[in-house]
């Protein structure tokens, strides 16, 4: 989307609803004779609610409104009527968001599932009208009390975003021609090194009604998971996927060789979180089109020992079979 700012990150200071008050008040009829305390009890406050919405994409309204409040709970009123309860505020957030209390550290729930609903701040509960004091002995009581104050918290969320597939590759490695070619995504494609420069999602939709979802992970360099580039914001994408593709540019466009990429590529996995190096993977030799991918190809086998699958996403060669593959890996 044009002008879309992806947010992956973002602080919320949220207050839930205070609760309203009690009310001290008796009842006065006319052809009542003896009267009493009627004053009814307030309204609790609104909590304050994060649900996972597949329609959300990023975290941007919480990074340009950070501040959030509930409503507060109504007062309580005379004949007993009890204030009306604040609204419950739900704040809708991406699947995939991890919510810490900044403060504290505390992890406080990871909202995966759409319409998952995690309760952040705990509205305050009402207060206590005065009809709630009177005994036998103590006929007219004044006594009521006020409605306790809303939960108050600094949140931290991070996204991680949820796909089935993570394509993992060097800058210029030719991942969004072949997210493409293979899916309904657009992703901005130029001949420059990040060009893609937040994840991108793409759904392949199967014959047979299966779709898979694909994240591509901005282009790791060496040193990706410690800083360097774009890599270390990103590599907490591939963490949900179930299976991953080393996208290798076979040509060595920008000087290196293929099989050094590919070292590369597992090294910074391994020092990032060595558990994503068991995950189910493809080797995919991209711009097999180009002279230089054919005789590079042999080379790389011979170091790796591995046999990619032989793909051009320019060309679109090979794509029916990565599709296929795909489904193979995680289905």
């Amino acid at each position: 989307m044009k002008g879309f700012k992806f947010v992956e990150t973002a602080g919320a200071d949220i207050l839930a609803g205070g609760g309203g008050n009690g009310c001290a008040s008796f009842r006065r009829e006319k052809y009542v004779p003896f009267g009493g305390p009627d004053g009814g009890d307030g309204g609790r406050g609104g909590h304050i609610i994060l649900q996972a919405d597949p329609n959300v994409d990023s975290l941007i309204a919480l990074y340009y409104q950070p501040r959030q409040h509930a409503e507060d709970g109504g007062k309580g009123m005379g004949q007993k009527r009890h204030g009306r309860n604040g609204q419950d505020l739900i704040l809708k957030v991406p699947c995939g968001t991890v919510v810490r209390d900044e403060t504290t550290g505390e992890i406080l729930g990871d909202l995966i599932t759409p319409g998952e609903q995690l309760m952040v701040a705990r509205g305050g509960k009402g207060g206590l009208g005065n009809c709630h004091w009177k005994t036998s002995i103590h006929q007219a009581p004044l006594e009521h009390t006020n409605g306790e104050a809303g939960e108050q918290r600094r949140l931290r969320l991070d996204v991680k975003i949820v796909a089935d597939i993570g394509l993992i590759g060097f800058p210029n490695a030719g991942k969004s021609t072949l997210l493409t070619a293979i899916s309904h995504a657009h992703p901005k494609i130029a001949a420059y090194p990040f060009t893609t420069l937040q994840p991108v999602i793409g759904t392949i939709q199967y014959d047979t009604f299966t779709r898979l979802k694909l994240v591509d992970i901005p282009g790791l360099i060496q040193g990706a998971h410690t800083g360097a580039g774009l890599g270390h914001t990103f590599l907490r994408h591939v963490e949900r996927t179930r299976g991953l593709v080393y996208v290798i540019d076979m040509a060595g466009s920008d000087g290196r060789h293929p099989a050094d990429d590919y070292a590369t590529l597992r090294d910074e996995l391994r020092h990032y979180n060595p558990a994503l190096l068991q995950r189910p993977a493809l080797i995919v030799a991209n711009k097999m089109d180009l002279d230089p991918a054919l005789e590079n190809l042999p080379e790389f086998m011979a170091q790796t020992g591995q046999k990619p699958l032989l793909v051009s996403g320019l060309t679109r060669r090979g794509t029916d079979e990565l599709k296929s593959a795909l489904h193979k890996l995680v289905v």
